[in-house]
């Protein structure tokens, strides 16, 4: 696996923080911790995505006079032809 070096910025008021993370994610490792970062952000932005695409979905459902109730039902009837 290659790595590059790359900076970013951290506030002052930021710093504490950061090292008790980094302490605690990353046994020190600021890279080790930044990995694990990147894992977690990942699954918080599918959540999020899913989440949106539920509220579309209901949206739809409801545009239409239907509820969530209804989902089983009309699942059946597709997949019946």
């Amino acid at each position: 696996m290659a790595t590059k070096t790359i900076g970013f910025a951290v506030g002052d008021e930021d710093r504490a923080d950061l090292d008790e993370l980094v302490e605690y994610f990353g046994q020190g490792n600021r890279s080790a911790y930044l990995r694990a970062t990147i894992r977690v952000m990942k699954s918080v932005k599918l959540a999020e995505e899913l989440r949106d695409l539920q509220a579309y979905g209901q949206g739809r459902l409801g545009e239409q006079g239907m509820t969530l109730e209804d989902i089983p039902e009309i699942t059946r009837r597709i997949l019946k032809g």
